[in-house]
């Protein structure tokens, strides 16, 4: 930790609007003016729109994420937890991954902790969902899908293989239609070098209690998507929830039962909880209150942006909607970042702040290989795309979009490889415990039972005395 005694800006999380945010406050930022601290549990930042291609084996999953020491090497990079902040002291309580926590001062704050999966006190999902917020999910979710195909194509109980082969995706927002696509494409490619797994033996299932999916694209390209998923063999329940799945016996409210041993909790995602404990102005959903500024209500040197911040719209304002939000998505962290950057300097330097306003460009989603939905925003018209054309055009901006140049060519590179490559089906589901190979080689062997000794005649030992 540096021990300077420079000003401290302090960036609590290192996702997109963390990671942006602390690039352009340095970018802009005179040498020697202040100290950048970065604090997030993980080392590297996840670009979330690629989680589904990569539980689909499209890009590497090293690929989808930015080591944030690497990015920001003029950053002070902490691997931990900022359990608490005292507003009056200006210190930040900090629980690294070991050892005991201390207090960080600092002078200017910036929130960014991101979302975390919104969840239902379901009965068993706990136990048996799986969820889409990190690469260790979407490989897990990989590993687990191309088990299950393993495990169906080598048991004769017919009970077992039909719980293997059937997959429930609660949630058919961008994340769930996106990723039971990609996992669809998958498991059919798979299915090809298997003896006794044919794309007809397996079951998928999208669950939504809204009467539509993907919301973000408008109305008819939802319809589509539907429709497209559907003639691929996938079932679509709107208007329906999951009352439980405890052992995998998923119950839908609708009446419907199925036995999974695959259930995948995309319905949503909730402002980090942490957030209660900072003191800091909550709007109803628990995001944070802040300014057009991105200043948070009431405070002149905190700063907060991206999923976790209730951000009000200028945009929709002006349009007559006064209670308009900016939504979650990755399209704003990128933009509010880059203001919030700007105006932790202008704060800093005693300048006057600038609001943040940004007009939607539109939405994209990847509904598998070759196949998406794409509304463009130019102006007052709206260009629908679908098909392979949609397909491009969720590549070209998510490519783009992908932080720093190196990650971009690598991207690219994945995907350019994948043209003349077939894609890649193994599991690596060991993965998840590496050691129990090693630890089953190297254990103590058992120790042998100790010999029973041979009941003595009656009479011998006094014999044995007397000779």
């Amino acid at each position: 930790m540096s021990t300077t005694e420079r000003p401290r800006i302090l960036v609590v999380g290192g996702g997109y609007v963390g990671l942006y945010a602390a690039r352009r406050i340095l970018k802009k930022m005179r040498y020697g003016e202040a100290t950048v601290t970065v604090v997030d549990p993980r080392s590297y930042m996840t670009y979330q729109p690629f989680l589904p291609e990569a539980a689909a084996g499209s890009i590497s999953p090293r690929h989808v994420v930015v080591p944030l020491r690497r990015v920001l090497p003029k950053a002070e990079v902490l691997t931990g937890r900022v359990t608490t902040i005292d507003q009056d002291r200006k210190v930040a309580t900090v629980a690294p991954l070991v050892g005991e926590a201390y207090e960080l001062p600092f002078d200017y704050l910036v929130i960014a902790m991101g979302a975390v999966s919104r969840t239902f006190p379901i009965p068993g999902l706990a136990e048996q969902g799986i969820g889409m917020k990190g690469i260790e999910e979407a490989i897990g979710l990989r590993n687990h899908v191309l088990e299950q195909l393993d495990k169906a194509d080598s048991t004769t109980d017919e009970e077992v293989r039909r719980k293997a082969l059937t997959f429930v995706f609660v949630g058919g927002g961008f994340a769930g239609a996106e990723t039971i696509g990609e996992v669809e494409d998958m498991a059919r490619d798979a299915a090809k070098y298997y003896n006794n797994v044919k794309r007809e033996d397996m079951r998928f299932v999208l669950v939504d209690v809204a009467d539509k999916i993907l919301p973000e694209v408008g109305p008819k390209l939802g319809q589509y998507g539907k429709e497209h998923l559907e003639g691929r063999g996938v079932e679509v329940y709107l208007k329906t929830g999951m009352d439980s799945c405890v052992d995998g016996h998923v119950v839908l409210n609708n009446g419907l039962e199925v036995d999974s041993s695959t259930i995948v909790w995309t319905a949503g995602v909730k402002p980090n909880p942490a957030l209660a404990r900072f003191g800091l102005p909550l709007g109803p959903r628990g995001h944070v209150d802040t300014q057009t500024t991105l200043q948070v209500q009431g405070t002149d040197y905190i700063w907060a942006a991206g999923d976790n911040a209730q951000v009000p719209d200028l945009v929709g304002r002006k349009a007559g909607n006064e209670n308009a939000w900016c939504p979650p998505n990755a399209q704003h962290a990128l933009r509010q970042a880059k203001v919030l950057g700007d105006n932790v300097i202008s704060g800093m330097r005693g300048f006057p702040q600038k609001e943040y306003s940004h007009a939607n460009k539109g939405a994209v989603a990847g509904l598998g290989l070759h196949k998406g939905v794409a509304m463009i925003v130019m102006g007052k018209m709206k260009i629908k795309l679908k098909g392979r054309l949609a397909w491009y055009m969720h590549r070209a901006y998510h490519g783009m979009a992908m932080p720093t140049f190196n990650r971009k060519i690598r991207v690219f590179a994945d995907w350019t490889l994948a043209v003349f490559l077939k894609r890649e089906v193994v599991s690596l589901g060991a993965m998840e415990t590496p050691r129990e190979e090693f630890y089953e080689a190297a254990k103590p062997a058992p120790k042998p039972a100790a010999a029973k000794a041979e009941p003595v005649a009656a009479g011998s030992e006094e014999k044995a005395k007397a000779s």
